[in-house]
């Protein structure tokens, strides 16, 4: 399963030969070139087509333009050698020219777990929600799925600028009321990969991989009665807007997707008059907001007021690992569901261990218990306990159940490299520090993963008994799983590696065996081999939470179209709960210890109570245009964000802690005797009734004091505005780098809340 994402960024360290650096500057490679349109010599008068191609020609007379860009970026992308992308540089109105990146994918219960069925009168009509358009970059659509059955929707939205592209087994008959746009873009893939192989993959916006159909349907796939995997997880599944209507911009391919891809299909996006945004993709680390292609095309996004959510990556729970985090974006993390699907593991003494979990569908295991061996001890390779292919010696484990070292990643090729040596079954211990999650998956064989306190446990009687044996118990699907929802171990953690007074990610949806709709084109492992062929797959990743946050931004718009994409996030960010109803707060994957706000953000999302927060934090590009001065970027950097010139005010003062952001993440200095003070300014506007706000502070490390002036705002009327200040004060130093806390404002009804997160640094 492609879960973990990576960025290639092609960086080297070392000596290079001189004909290798000669080599370097003939071979081409993409790059995106900005252009200043406020610079357009007066001779191509208002044609800036004309002006790129002309620029273009002055470096190369070859060159390959690939795509023009007129929202996202001014300017293109087109193949150049290294030193005709420095000419370029050099030419009149160029902002800057920057390589392409490669990305990568990040990658039902839900309605129930979220609320959403007992509450579906709050929200308001299909009519609504069903001129909201939900535009998806990813791998492609499967229209043949029934979650884009479009019985009982009206006509397309007047609004609606799109269209549906031919191509290679998709044609625009594929389209209808439901999946009401399609396009694909491959220019910056090609240039490359290669042609695209149409005997492998469709180029045109078929899904041949299944992550974008599967994102797709979560967002705002139609109601599918008796939905399942292999009889797993049965139910009737829908995606979080499931009136909505849905557009997909293949932007991803068999070998992942590039910055030009994802800028051109944002930029039709846009023209297309999308209303949200979901991109379940990213790099491997945080990058510069002017660097990377997903933040400035969400910039321009924010500008036509779309809300865009992204991924926070799959990276955990490595601190500063989260990715998307222009605070324009929306960035999610994932976390557990109540649901799950337990296959235990009974041992010949007796024990019995319940931590693990199966998708298996096959044949079963044998009634009685089969002789258990360890990988280490059947191997002819010197890593053979991770159960590498071709690594297990037939004769060693055949009609065996193989216990495999691995982690979450390596799965399902350890269990095909048992099954091939003959194997009946295996058992896979997680060996990632420190973490106890374990995850389903659609085994090929009767197996199971546990954790490695359970996994220890395994090893001792099989290292000590003469005669191991064990059997594999598949439970099928339980529900009602406690405590839940729990961070998930691999879900990105903050600090913010860019602009650390800014929390990353913003909060935390299921993002954990997630059933949602799959391609015809592939098994459920993803792997070349599984000839399986299903209408539903469940998945794990940031990737299944962001198109939560997707959907239900757009039930959000339907409710409140006025709102703007920093609203939107305010309500979900606001009403978020970092605790369970018990009052304990959120436990983490890694150690089911309690999590923090770098895991979580704000919290869980609770739709029903962001349909009507009281308050909101509102933000718009002039706001996010004073962050970009107060985080010192020069007026190139800022330009290739907003598309226009424009310096920053030597007068001004400028100061990240003003941003009005729903959050507040501190940075104090550490060391001397002097007490650090920080103080930040928001401004809260009613989106309720009059109603008067009383605040209240917790803080669970007592060397940090909050003071927040006025401690009381009155609010009269509907959009009134009001501001406060919080200051920030650390007398002493911590027992460790970090504190957290909450900032919470109440009128009785409404509850306000904000995260706290203070690093010494």
């Amino acid at each position: 399963m492609k879960f973990l994402l990576v960025l290639v960024v092609g960086l080297c360290f070392g000596l290079v030969s001189v004909a290798s650096l000669e080599k370097s500057h003939e071979q081409k490679k993409t790059y995106i070139v900005h252009m200043a349109k406020s610079q357009m010599p007066a001779s191509f008068g208002d044609d800036h087509t004309q002006w790129y191609h002309s620029s273009l020609k002055s470096v190369s007379e070859s060159a390959e333009m690939h795509y023009m860009y007129n929202n996202v970026v001014h300017g293109f992308s087109a193949r150049l050698t290294l030193d005709e992308a420095l000419s370029m540089k050099k030419q009149p109105g160029v902002v800057a020219v920057l390589e392409d990146m490669k990305y990568e994918l990040h990658t039902t219960r839900t309605p129930e777990f979220l609320g959403l069925y007992e509450s579906a009168e709050l929200f308001p009509g299909s009519d609504a929600v069903s001129d909201i358009v939900i535009g998806m970059m990813d791998t492609g659509v499967w229209p043949e799925s029934k979650s884009f059955n479009d019985s009982g929707m009206g006509p397309i939205p007047s609004s609606w600028n799109g269209t549906c592209e031919n191509g290679t087994n998709f044609n625009s008959c594929d389209c209808n009321r439901k999946l009401i746009g399609a396009r694909y873009f491959s220019k910056g893939y090609e240039a490359v990969a290669g042609p695209i192989n149409q005997t492998q993959e469709s180029k045109s916006p078929r899904d041949d991989m299944g992550h974008g159909t599967h994102t797709t349907t979560t967002a705002g796939g139609s109601s599918v009665v008796g939905a399942n995997l292999f009889g797993y997880a049965s139910g009737t599944a829908r995606g979080m807007a499931s009136r909505a209507r849905v557009a997909m911009y293949k932007v991803c391919w068999l070998r992942g997707c590039f910055g030009s891809d994802i800028l051109a299909g944002m930029d039709s996006a846009i023209d297309d008059k999308v209303n949200v945004i979901s991109i379940s993709l990213g790099s491997f680390f945080a990058l510069p907001y002017y660097v990377d292609p997903i933040a400035i095309g969400a910039y321009a996004a924010m500008e036509q007021g779309i809300f865009v959510s992204c991924a926070a990556g799959n990276s955990g729970p490595r601190p500063f690992s989260v990715v998307n985090v222009a605070p324009w974006i929306t960035t999610v993390g994932a976390g557990t569901l109540d649901r799950n699907f337990p296959a235990d593991v009974s041992l010949g003494n007796g024990m019995k261990f319940s931590d693990g979990t199966s998708l298996y569908k096959g044949l079963s295991l044998p009634k009685k218990m089969l002789p258990l061996v360890y990988a280490g001890n059947a191997s002819k390779s010197p890593d053979g306990r991770f159960c590498a292919s071709g690594s297990l010696i037939p004769e060693k484990v055949r009609g065996k159940i193989v216990l495999c070292d691995g982690d979450l990643f390596s799965r399902i090729e350890e269990g095909v490299a048992v099954k091939k040596a003959g194997g009946l079954g295996m058992v896979l211990v997680n060996t990632a520090a420190d973490s106890l999650e374990v995850l389903a998956m659609a085994d090929l064989l009767p197996a199971t993963m546990v954790g490695p306190t359970s996994g220890a446990k395994i090893k001792s009687y099989l290292f000590s008994d003469p005669n191991p044996r064990a059997t594999i118990i598949f439970q099928g699907t339980e529900l009602g799983i406690q405590p839940s929802p729990v961070v998930a171990a691999f879900s990105s953690r903050g600090p913010n590696p860019i602009t650390s007074q800014v929390l990353k990610p913003d909060l935390l949806a299921p993002g954990v065996n997630i059933i949602a709709a799959w391609t015809g084109r592939t098994g459920p492992t993803e792997l070349a081999s599984d000839n399986r062929r299903v209408a539903f797959n469940i998945i794990s990743g940031t990737s299944m939470a962001t198109p939560h946050v997707s959907g239900l931004a757009a039930l959000l718009k339907g409710a409140h179209p006025q709102w703007s994409p920093a609203a939107i996030r305010s309500a979900l960010m606001t009403t978020a709960y970092a605790t369970y109803t018990n009052g304990q707060p959120l436990l983490d994957g890694i150690n089911k210890m309690p999590s923090t706000p770098f895991a979580y953000g704000a919290g869980h999302v609770d739709p029903i109570k962001a349909l009507d927060p009281g308050l909101i934090y509102d933000l718009n590009a002039s706001d996010y245009l004073s962050f970009l001065c107060a985080i010192n970027y020069t007026t190139s950097e800022i330009s290739v964000l907003i598309k226009k010139n424009f310096t920053c005010d030597p007068k001004v003062e400028y100061n990240v802690t003003n941003l009005n952001y729903p959050s507040f993440a501190v940075r104090l200095k550490s060391g001397g005797n002097a007490s650090t003070v920080v103080k930040y300014t928001r401004t809260l506007t009613n989106v309720g009734q009059a109603a008067t706000y009383n605040v209240s502070v917790n803080m669970k490390n007592e060397t940090v004091k909050v003071l927040v002036q006025p401690d009381s705002l009155s609010f009269c009327q509907l959009n009134e505005r009001q501001s406060y200040t919080v200051t920030f004060t650390a007398c002493s130093l911590p027992s460790n780098s970090f504190a957290y806390g909450s900032l919470t404002w109440s009128d009785g009804k409404h509850v306000v809340g904000s995260p706290i997160a203070i690093s010494w640094m």
